[in-house]
């Protein structure tokens, strides 16, 4: 699968959204496999997810956000927007839209590498793998 940043909202995140969102990984994975790490959210768990062959779910144990590779990734995308004040609810719109804007740029410029590098630590595999076999 070759990889490029690619953003998608949905408006919230449930069952429906989520079988989007692995219905849309699915097509881009074609005959490879994925290892999914996800939370414990009811969207995540709902015995209506449709799993596809070829993306096996790999579940965090309850409440340990620090196994959560995204929550470092998060933390990267709102270094640069970090300590902006808003001297209106008007300023706070207009900010508002010039921070989705700035996230954009953000993401787009993200490397793979650096994807890698905030998301991939050996500790978080080795815990998810050790709470999956218990």
């Amino acid at each position: 699968m070759n990889w490029r940043p690619q953003h998608y909202e949905y408006p919230k995140l449930d069952g429906e959204c989520f079988q989007q969102f692995l219905d849309w990984l699915s097509q881009q994975l074609g005959s490879d496999y994925a290892i999914l790490q996800v939370d414990q959210a009811p969207a995540h768990t709902s015995s209506a997810i449709c799993w596809q062959e070829f993306i096996i779910p790999l579940f965090q144990p309850p409440s340990a956000p620090e196994l959560n590779p995204i929550e470092r990734l998060w933390q990267l995308l709102k270094k640069p927007l970090k300590n902006q004040l808003f001297s209106s609810l008007q300023a706070l719109r207009v900010g508002v839209a010039r921070r989705r804007h700035r996230i954009q740029e953000i993401f787009d410029q993200l490397t793979f590498e650096q994807v890698i590098s905030v998301s991939s630590y050996n500790f978080i595999l080795e815990a998810l793998f050790y709470a999956a076999s218990h």
